[in-house]
This record gives C-alpha cells, sequence and structure tokens, in this order.
C-alpha cells in the first residue's frame, strides 16, 4: 500500500512506498517547518483543551454567574453543539477561501472567543460565547492534521502524525488538572483567559509561516449540510441532555430520538444520490478509512468516559486533591507519549499497523480489567499503574489507525477525511460520557437498594436499628455515617460496572481492525532518477 504522502501536483496517493529523493519533498514546503509544528500544535492543544478544561470550573461559575444547574449545562451543550455542527464543513471551506486563510480565521476567532467567555457576565453570555468558541474552533482539529500532513515530505509523515496525535490525546487528559488547578489559584475565569496569549503566539505563527492550498471551486451542498446539522444537533442533545431530562421519561428527548433518526436517514440517502454531496464518496470506498471512523468513534467512546470517571471517583471516594489527581492521572499521559513515538518508528520498518492497533485495543481491555478489580482500599500505585497501561494501549492504537486512514487517500480529501475522523471522535466522547454517566447513576441507586437490603444489625457489631431514636442526636449521626459508608461503597461498585463495560467494548472492536488491508507506510527514499528516467538499482 501506499504512503500517506503523494508528491506535489499529484490528484491522488502514490501507488509505490518507494520513492526518489526528488520526490521527497512536501505538497506544501515551508522555509521553517519546526517552527510551523509549534504554532499548529499549539493551536491543536488549546482547542482539544477547551474541550474538558471547563468542566471542573463549572460548580465556580454557576456561583458566579448565577444560574440554576440545568442553565449552566448548556455551557457545555452549547460548545460540543457547535463544534460537532461546525466541523463538517471544514473541507469545503478550506476549498472555497483558502485552507492558510480559514486556518488563520479560526484561531483568530477562538482567541477572541476565549477572552468574551472570560468576560461573560450572566449564564445567556456565556453559552453565546461557548457556542461562537465551539464554531470557530472546530476547524482547528482537521486543518492542523492535514497542515501537518501537507507540509512535511512522505519519509517524515508517520512522526508528523505522531507528534500531533500527542496532543490530541494528552490534551483531554491535561483539561481537567489545568482547570482545576488555575480555577483554584486564580478564578474560573482564568480557564478561558490562558487561551489568550498562547492562542496570540500560534496566530503569529501561522500568519508568518503557514502555506495555502490552491483554492477550488466546490458547490456547497446545502440539503446535505442541513440535514447532517440537524442529525448531528439532535444527537448531541440528547447524549448532552438526556441524563438531566430522565432520557425518554420526556418528550424532549424523544423529540431529538426522531429529529436524530430521520434526518440521519434522509442524509444517508441524499449522501448516495446526490450529485454533488458534501463529502465526496470516494472517502467512503476506502476500507480502512471507514474502518478507521468506526476506531475512532470507540475511541472516544472509551478515552473520554474514562477521563469523565476516574476525576471525580478519586476526588470524591479516595478523597484525593485536584493536584493529586492531576498526578495520578499524568501516568496515563506519560504511556500514551511513549508508544506514539515508538509506533511512529515501527510503522515505518514495514511492522503490520492492524497487529499494533489490536495490540492497543487489548492493552486497553487490561488495564480496564484491571480497573475493575479496584475497591476503596485500591492503592494510589495501582491507580498510576493501570492508567499508565491505558495510555500505552491508547498511543498504540491512534498513530497506525491514522496513517492507515491516510494511506490512499488523496491530497484534495485530507481534510474532509480529518474532519470525519475527528468528528467521529467527538460523537463517541459525547455517546461514552452520556452513557458512562447514565450507568453510574442507576447502577448506584441499585446497589445501594442492594446493600442497605442486607446490611443487618449485628453485621455492624451494632444494636438494633430501631432502638438508636433512644440516642436521639447520636443515633441520627450513626445512621448518617452508615448511610454514607453505603453511598460509597455503592459508587465504588458503579464505577466497577462501567469499566467492565468498557473493557468489553475494547475487546469486541479488535476483530474489526482485521477487516482493514494491510498498509505499508514504510517510505523508501532512493537516489534521484537517472536521465532515462528510471530508478537505479
Amino acid at each position: 500500500m501506499a504512503s500517506a504522502a503523494a508528491a506535489p501536483g499529484r490528484g491522488k496517493a502514490p501507488t509505490s512506498n518507494v520513492i526518489s529523493a526528488d520526490e521527497d519533498v512536501a505538497l506544501l514546503p515551508v522555509a521553517n517547518p519546526f517552527l510551523l509544528v509549534i504554532g499548529i500544535m499549539l493551536a491543536s492543544l488549546l482547542q482539544i483543551l477547551d474541550s474538558t478544561i471547563a468542566n471542573v470550573a463549572i460548580p465556580h461559575m454557576q456561583s458566579s454567574l448565577g444560574s440554576t444547574s440545568d442553565e449552566i449545562s448548556w455551557v457545555l451543550t452549547s460548545y460540543i453543539v457547535a463544534l460537532a455542527v461546525t466541523m463538517p464543513i471544514t473541507g469545503w471551506l478550506a476549498d472555497r477561501i483558502g485552507s492558510r486563510r480559514l486556518f488563520i480565521y479560526s484561531v483568530a476567532g477562538f482567541v477572541l472567543s476565549s477572552m468574551l467567555c472570560g468576560m461573560a457576565q450572566n449564564v445567556t453570555q456565556m453559552v453565546i460565547f461557548r457556542a461562537l468558541q465551539g464554531a470557530t474552533g472546530a476547524f482547528i482539529t482537521p486543518l492542523s492534521q492535514s497542515a501537518m500532513i501537507d507540509t512535511n515530505r512522505p519519509s517524515r509523515q508517520p512522526q508528523m502524525i505522531a507528534i500531533w496525535g500527542m496532543g490530541i490525546m494528552v490534551g483531554p487528559i491535561m483539561g481537567p488538572i489545568l482547570g482545576g488547578w488555575l480555577t483554584e489559584n486564580w478564578n474560573w475565569r482564568a480557564v478561558f483567559y490562558v487561551n489568550v496569549p498562547l492562542g496570540a503566539v500560534s496566530l503569529a505563527i501561522l500568519i508568518a509561516a503557514l502555506p495555502s492550498r490552491e483554492k477550488i471551486e466546490r458547490r456547497f451542498d446545502l440539503l446535505g449540510f442541513a440535514l447532517l446539522a440537524t442529525t448531528l444537533t439532535s444527537i448531541q442533545l440528547l447524549l448532552d441532555r438526556g441524563n438531566h431530562i430522565d432520557w425518554f421519561e420526556s418528550k424532549e428527548a424523544w423529540l431529538y430520538a426522531w429529529l436524530g433518526i430521520s434526518g440521519a436517514w434522509i442524509a444517508a440517502i441524499h449522501f448516495t444520490t446526490a450529485r454533488s454531496p458534501l463529502f465526496d464518496r470516494e472517502l467512503f470506498r476506502d476500507a480502512n478509512y471507514v474502518f478507521a471512523l468506526l476506531l475512532s468513534l470507540v475511541i472516544g467512546v472509551v478515552m473520554f468516559a474514562t477521563m469523565a470517571l476516574l476525576p471525580p471517583m478519586l476526588q470524591h471516594l479516595f478523597g484525593y486533591s485536584v493536584v493529586d489527581t492531576g498526578e495520578t492521572l499524568m501516568a496515563r499521559g506519560v504511556g500514551t507519549l511513549i508508544t506514539m513515538q515508538l509506533t511512529g518508528i515501527i510503522i515505518r520498518r514495514g511492522f503490520d499497523p492492524r497487529v499494533l492497533i489490536a495490540m492497543g485495543f487489548a492493552l486497553m481491555a487490561f488495564s480496564m480489567w484491571q480497573m475493575s478489580g479496584w475497591s476503596l482500599a485500591t492503592t494510589r500505585s495501582h491507580v498510576v499503574w493501570s492508567g499508565f497501561i491505558q495510555g500505552l494501549g491508547m498511543g498504540m492504537v491512534f498513530i497506525p489507525m491514522n496513517a492507515s486512514a491516510f494511506a490512499t487517500i488523496a491530497p484534495q480529501l485530507r481534510t474532509d477525511g480529518s474532519s470525519l475522523l475527528n468528528l467521529a471522535r467527538s460523537i463517541g466522547a459525547s455517546i461514552g460520557i452520556s452513557i458512562v454517566v447514565t450507568l453510574l447513576s442507576r447502577n448506584l441507586q441499585v446497589s445501594h437498594s442492594d446493600m442497605a437490603g442486607r446490611l443487618t444489625a449485628s453485621m455492624m457489631g451494632m444494636i438494633d436499628f430501631s432502638t438508636l431514636d433512644r440516642f436521639q442526636g447520636m443515633g441520627e449521626a450513626a445512621l448518617r455515617m452508615l448511610d454514607a459508608e453505603v453511598n460509597r461503597q455503592a459508587a465504588m461498585v458503579a464505577y466497577i460496572d462501567d469499566f467492565y463495560l468498557m473493557m468489553w467494548m475494547s475487546l469486541a472492536v479488535i476483530p474489526l481492525t482485521f477487516f482493514m488491508t494491510k498498509a505499508d507506510l514504510r517510505v523508501k527514499v532512493v537516489a534521484p532518477k537517472d536521465d532515462a528516467g528510471d530508478l537505479p538499482h
């Protein structure tokens, strides 16, 4: 199979991984690739961080802005919905106005909207500004991925994907840690203001060094976009608000479900029959790309669901501080960084990427199996070790999956392909978080009921519960302490159930990896062509 790169000017991916030295050049050469990588990665990391960094500041926002819990939840919902709806048109806009201009406008809009979020005086303003932040930031991740590939020569592209993947994978892990630290040491507004100086640095580098692809006249599929926007908005609202509205006990949830299913059905028909659909159908004829979309969905579920569960579990059940929680979870990021670098080297030497992907999911499943054996007596070293193993698995999946997905995609389809891959991961995150939070709440109630029903005074070495009222305040305090301990134990059981679920999900997708075709991601660079046009032996 081909490398992810094509020689400049080619309209489709190459058919051989052996290229001459004069072909080992970037599609969009730049004078200082290292400086440009810094600018691209800084923008990408800020956008990824903001998907999780604000979560820990929500209680402080609610108090400061004087809003209800239902109102403040829209601060997260508006960002997620705007991001999901806007991301699919990245490819069309990049072709229409130029990838350079879109990237620069996107980063500038993200920095401005971050500043406005920090200045918000009420919850209405915050929701509007967060939606603007999501809409402007949606283009950054897919554009950054395609820019990292386009501005580097084919022989360096696996390494560039590994560097880009570090920010994508480590960002969500570091978000809650950084958000908690900023909120504790300053206030919740610092969570948004931190984007301004860093974003300005990224913007300056992009303006100075970022090249642009040639503009392409491309018809906008308004009907396709409207159908996709309706589907994504409905799905995201259902997933994000389902727990607040008690799922299908509410008419609101049924409305979201009906709109989502109807929109998806009509959109599928439209995209298969339209003359000029929103996405080139060539993307979906590539088996590796289609399976990469499915795997991205699962990565989003497992990675983001785990990150949604662990911080509150460590803080509420184990009594960790925000700083302790951050230090404990850092092992996951370290594991990810290690395997991302190693897999980038391994796949360049011809190792089957499908095997690496399968091994990565197996490691993730193993770490979830370890976590399903936790109890309230689990030590910090066990938490660190399980997180480290899970990080190794995530890093082992991400690079081969992305490299295989882009191996046979034509250069002009990379931005569209990147936007869909990132959208799949974002939807997976919403699905995963929604599932684990809902199951956690329900399993906690079931476990509490089971434990309370089996609890007897003799088991606790106490007198009959019914006689505790003789001790008045002390008796009530004893019952409250007992109920609190039952709640802790029930919550631990509920967390374990979630870990079991994600273990089976990780195992279930392993067979899918071998439906992908084996991609040879080596790029062998030989001496330039001779006068006869043949490569020397």
